[in-house]
């Protein structure tokens, strides 16, 4: 199946929107890094796709040490407050979407639920994505196989 359930060539002709929250700094078992491993991830769908990116930022930052941070992509199996507070804010009456996530051994947790509760109208399907951080950097045809 792909991004919106036809054949692959068909993304291209929709509008597609990637919305994302990803932390730098260090991070679980990867160590410190620029860029977020959801914003990697993200910026791939955004170049298979031509989706467009909308990344969610916080009020206040985290700190930039791992142990000091509470919340992140997937901590604990769950979704960060950023990404609940703005998805909650948007109207997904008949919008198609699909869930990724990066993790360190939670894989998707409770996210897909998660999104079908935040999501209202919108039809969250089935084929959800969990990514190893440690592993973004050598995931891109694994994001292509799921688009």
């Amino acid at each position: 199946m792909s991004l919106f359930g036809g054949k692959k060539e068909s993304y291209k002709d929709k509008k597609s929107l990637v919305i994302y929250f990803s932390r730098a700094d260090e991070n679980y078992s990867v160590g410190y890094i620029t860029k977020g491993n959801t914003e990697v991830i993200a910026e791939y769908i955004r170049d298979i796709t031509g989706a467009d990116l909308f990344k969610i930022e916080g009020v206040e930052g985290y700190s930039a040490d791992y142990n000091t941070c509470i919340g992140a992509p997937v901590y604990w199996g769950i979704m960060p407050q950023e990404m609940i507070t703005q998805l909650e804010k948007l109207d997904f009456t008949g919008k198609t979407v699909r869930v990724f996530t990066t993790h360190e051994g939670s894989g998707l947790g409770s996210i897909p639920s998660q999104v079908k509760k935040v999501c209202k109208g919108a039809n969250v399907l089935e084929d959800s994505i969990a990514i190893r951080g440690g592993s973004v950097n050598s995931a891109k045809g694994k994001i292509e196989n799921w688009v």
